[in-house]
């Protein structure tokens, strides 16, 4: 297998530009939660593309912003730290606009990169924008870079190009044989997806009303012996009202985010499922690093 290819990159870029979007159309399956909201992504997740010739192991990452309080400094180490011990990196940025204080972030990270480490520059909805003003766009984009720097315009959204950024970056993947088995998709675990697609599911439902003060724990997850999944989870707000506002009048907007969440997770495992949830008040949770901590989000000490 000497001429196998196999590698990790990690896919960087502001929230909301289209990362998981972008893997989730590259697997040609769905193994990351996206909605119009930022920081739909809140930690790392593996997305792994096997061909014959290649494996791409992507690492998707949370979208790197200027912190608000301690859930955004975590966001932001965990995209961070997704820089080391990678062999490619995916500088995925916004076609339609010109670069914005948090693209400028990024690149100041990217300029303490290893050299040896090569930078793909993709420029996302490309399908939003006219020629003229995507030609000035990629100058400004390319401007924060590295010169060698390789770019592509594509829209993950609509699939367009998206197998020309596939073959320009098995061409930049060490020669290498595969890391997982073929038939792997991703490191996390049906639970931990579920967690995300409850998520999505409520930020869609509930649109402006409630951003981003919403995580979700799974509290449990049992398969029965008739082929039923049991789940139940725990919806955490930072304020009564906003509890109201999630569970609506009647009990109509938790039953609503619990069906579409349910569908999406049963599109995933391939199995039946019984959702369960229930809404909890954490009072300014992603300021309270002892909360965020039982949440699975951990803010590293520098």
């Amino acid at each position: 297998m000497t001429d196998y290819r196999s590698g990790f990159i990690a896919v960087i870029g502001k929230p909301n530009v289209g990362k998981s979007t972008l893997i989730n159309a590259i697997l040609g399956q769905k193994i990351a939660a996206v909605s119009p909201r930022p920081q739909t992504t809140r930690r790392r997740q593996l997305g792994i593309l096997t061909r014959d010739e290649a494996q791409l192991i992507f690492v998707d990452t949370p979208g790197i912003h200027q912190p608000r309080h301690k859930l955004g400094e975590y966001l932001n180490q965990e995209a961070g730290q997704a820089l080391n011990a990678v062999d490619i990196i995916l500088f995925l940025v916004d076609a339609s606009a010109e670069p914005n204080e948090d693209d400028i972030r990024i690149a100041s990270l990217l300029k303490n990169v290893s050299p040896r480490i090569p930078i793909v520059l993709t420029l996302n909805k490309m399908d939003l924008v006219d020629a003229g003003d995507l030609k000035l766009h990629l100058e400004a984009y390319q401007a924060l870079v590295r010169k060698e720097t390789k770019s592509v315009s594509i829209s993950a959204l609509h699939f367009g190009y998206v197998n020309e950024l596939v073959a320009i970056l098995i061409a930049l993947l060490p020669h290498r044989p595969p890391e997982y088995d073929e038939e792997q998709i991703t490191d996390l675990y049906e639970r931990e997806i579920a967690s995300d697609l409850i998520r999505e599911a409520a930020l869609l439902k509930l649109r402006d009303e409630v951003p981003h003060g919403i995580a979700v724990r799974v509290d449990e997850f049992k398969e029965r012996g008739n082929g039923m999944t049991y789940m139940a989870a725990t919806l955490f707000v930072e304020r009564e009202s906003q509890k109201g506002i999630v569970i609506g009048e009647g009990g109509k907007m938790l039953k609503q985010i619990g069906t579409a969440a349910r569908k999406q997770i049963e599109e995933m495992g391939g199995h039946k499922v019984f959702l369960e949830l229930r809404v909890k008040v954490e009072k300014d949770w992603r300021n309270n690093e002892s909360v965020l901590k039982r949440l699975g989000y951990k803010i590293k000490k520098p």
